[in-house]
């Protein structure tokens, strides 16, 4: 009795997850990559708004600096530009509830991260590697990538199937909240969990970096730029990686990546 309604319980839960995932597929723009996403892009961004305002009173936020306006200027027109791009594709409802804010933190590490709603940071220890501002759209154009790719609704969804059994997000919220907080902050590389908890896979490592590419590019920064950041990144050495680099590929696999889909992202830009 007991096998048989295991697997009848079995059978409800492969079916309710086959009902989801067809629920829930959908397509990544421009690389069309089937993605399951299971959570409501809204609460997600309602829960980024108050995480990324308790960030910003925790950190040093760099207030009326030439570094802290060149952040600005190169995200916005990333942001601009991948905007247009998916509004005159027919996808403008992807980003329909983003409010973009960028703000660089007086932080020695060598990081930056996304939050849905096109909440970014950037910290100004990744400024001796980005260099110009062409490598700095190099950074900013990956995270915004992630933020239009919704990689971050991707990994949540798959830590609340296994930690609570497809809850709903507002479930969870409401019985789980510490450890639904907590996971939200790991799938967004927030805090000192970033690169330990939950990384981003290697397939949305390179799907940013794609995405990332052309987005700069129509921006109109070179994209070129990319190979050479990311050769300072990697000559950066020593036993452990940097934060930015701990849930990335190797840097020989990502520069040769990189080099092969140039010719894409060059069709993007102009001068």
């Amino acid at each position: 009795m007991r096998s048989s309604a295991f697997f009848k319980s079995g059978v409800v839960f492969v079916a309710l997850a086959f009902m989801l995932f067809l629920y829930s597929c959908s397509s990544v723009p421009l690389t069309n990559r089937k993605q399951l996403n299971l959570l409501p892009e809204s609460e997600l961004v309602a829960m980024s708004l108050t995480a990324y305002s308790d960030f910003l009173k925790q950190n040093k936020v760099a207030q009326n600096t030439a570094e802290g306006r060149m952040v600005k200027d190169v995200a916005s027109k990333i942001a601009t530009a991948a905007e247009n791009y998916l509004r005159q594709n027919g996808l403008g409802s992807r980003i329909s509830e983003f409010q973009w804010e960028y703000n660089l933190i007086e932080d020695n590490t060598p990081n930056a991260w996304a939050m849905p709603g096109g909440k970014i940071v950037v910290y100004s220890g990744i400024l001796p590697y980005t260099k110009t501002v062409e490598g700095l759209a190099v950074v900013i154009g990956h995270e915004i990538a992630h933020v239009v790719a919704r990689h971050g609704n991707e990994r949540m969804s798959q830590g609340l199937l296994i930690q609570t059994g497809a809850l709903a997000l507002s479930v969870a919220l409401a019985e789980k909240p510490a450890e639904t907080q907590q996971l939200f902050m790991a799938a967004y590389g927030i805090g000192s969990t970033v690169g330990i908890s939950l990384p981003f896979s290697r397939s949305h490592e390179y799907e940013a970096d794609y995405l990332g590419l052309l987005f700069m590019a129509m921006a109109g920064y070179n994209p070129n730029a990319a190979i050479e950041f990311w050769e300072r990144m990697s000559a950066m050495g020593g036993s452990k990686p940097p934060e930015y680099l701990s849930t990335h590929p190797s840097d020989q696999n990502r520069i040769a990546r990189i080099k092969k889909i140039m010719p894409d992202a060059m069709k993007y830009y102009k001068k």
